[in-house]
């Protein structure tokens, strides 16, 4: 089958979202080209849906169904999804919750296992810029933070060296998703919780890759 995914179209970007595979989301100039870097994608996400234990076809990458052409915004254009698909506002069942929370999860311990392997310096963009790993880290759970306040949750961001701060932050969000029901914690306020499993996911898997290509 086809795997399920829909545009954000902003002035500058495009992003293309898998829409049941939290975390696999690309982006391009334009939509054949995002479309293009999403498949391209199909296997570094793989062990994601893996490490969930959750089947990933081998075939995800090779057909889309397009369901949904969703207008951007200026935080798609700066590098960002920032843009609710409509069946994000869906409610959810117990094992679509499960799933949401297994995924983001396995997203971590994705980019966990990355950090591991990585020099403390990355090899610099073609400009001389770019964080080095101790600071991508630090940025994602500051990111994190700020997110997870759409579902109700508040922490103050962890110190990447406490291993118990950022559990307790993980276990928060996991739990939180994994007994969800509703489609957002407050309809008119907070983040859908498909599209905060779906950003969260998105957040560290780009970062992880980004240290991947990055690592000398």
């Amino acid at each position: 089958m086809s795997t399920k995914v829909y545009l954000e179209v902003g002035a500058k970007k495009v992003f293309a979202c898998a829409l049941d595979w939290p975390g696999w989301c690309r982006s391009a100039k334009t939509e054949e080209a995002a479309l293009e870097v999403l498949a391209a994608y199909a296997g570094r996400y793989e062990p994601v849906a893996a490490e969930a234990g959750i089947r990933f076809p081998k075939s995800a990458g090779d057909g889309f169904d397009l369901v949904e052409r969703i207008p951007g915004s200026a935080t798609t254009d700066f590098g960002a999804p920032d843009m609710v698909a409509t069946a994000d506002r869906e409610r959810l069942t117990k094992a679509r919750a499960e799933r949401l929370a297994a995924l983001v999860k396995a997203s971590w311990t994705v980019f966990d296992s990355v950090v591991a392997d990585a020099p403390a310096e990355l090899r610099k963009g073609p400009r001389g810029g770019g964080r080095d790993r101790d600071k991508i880290v630090d940025h994602v759970l500051g990111s994190e933070v700020s997110y997870v306040r759409t579902i109700g949750l508040r922490f103050r961001q962890p110190d990447p060296a406490d291993a118990q701060a950022v559990d307790q932050l993980r276990t928060a969000v996991c739990e939180t998703l994994r007994t969800a029901r509703a489609p957002a914690p407050d309809p008119e306020k907070g983040w859908p919780y498909r599209y905060a499993a779906r950003r969260i996911a998105w957040h560290a898997l780009d970062h992880a890759w980004e240290i991947e290509d990055r690592t000398p």
